[in-house]
Order: C-alpha cells, then sequence, then structure tokens
C-alpha cells in the first residue's frame, strides 16, 4: 500500500488523470477500450505523459524513473508501472 493508501490504479483512474493532466484529442475516444492503444495514436507525446507521472507522483506518491515511461507505449503498460510502484512502495 502506498503512503497515499491507495493498493491500485485502474485504467478508468488513469486515463481520468491523463484527460485531466494532459486533455483531450476530439478525434480519439477515450471511453473505450483504450487500454492497450499506443499513446501515439491516442494523441499523446512523452511530454503528456511526464505530467501524467507527475500527477501520479503528488496524487498517489509513487515515482516513476524517466526510463521505465520510455518503455510504457499504452495506457495498460503506464498502469503496470504504476501499479508495480505501489504494491513496491
Amino acid at each position: 500500500m502506498s503512503a497515499h493508501g491507495v493498493t491500485a490504479l485502474s485504467i478508468d483512474e488513469f486515463t481520468r488523470i491523463l484527460r485531466e493532466s494532459a486533455g483531450e484529442d476530439e478525434a480519439v475516444d477515450l471511453n473505450g477500450d483504450v487500454a492497450d492503444l499506443l499513446f501515439t495514436d491516442l494523441g499523446y507525446d512523452s511530454l503528456a505523459l511526464l505530467e501524467v507521472a507527475g500527477r501520479i507522483a503528488r496524487d498517489y506518491g509513487v515515482d516513476i524513473p524517466d526510463e521505465d515511461l520510455d518503455g510504457a507505449e499504452t495506457p495498460r503498460a503506464f498502469v503496470d508501472l504504476v501499479n508495480s510502484a505501489l504494491s513496491a512502495g
């Protein structure tokens, strides 16, 4: 359990944070099954993901190293990184 009492981040919660932190491309529907779509296909770049990582660090108390973020190309991969850090934390 993290210092903030959260034990896991869901895809839905991640998508909410993504929208709030980095905005939303009007051409992309984030309400569907986006877990395995590439961030580039969803209209998000590495800067947007850094913003999301910063928000997650503040809200959940987990820091994801930048080099780990580079390998997270989908929402599912990003959530898996966060959840691994939460369970280790």
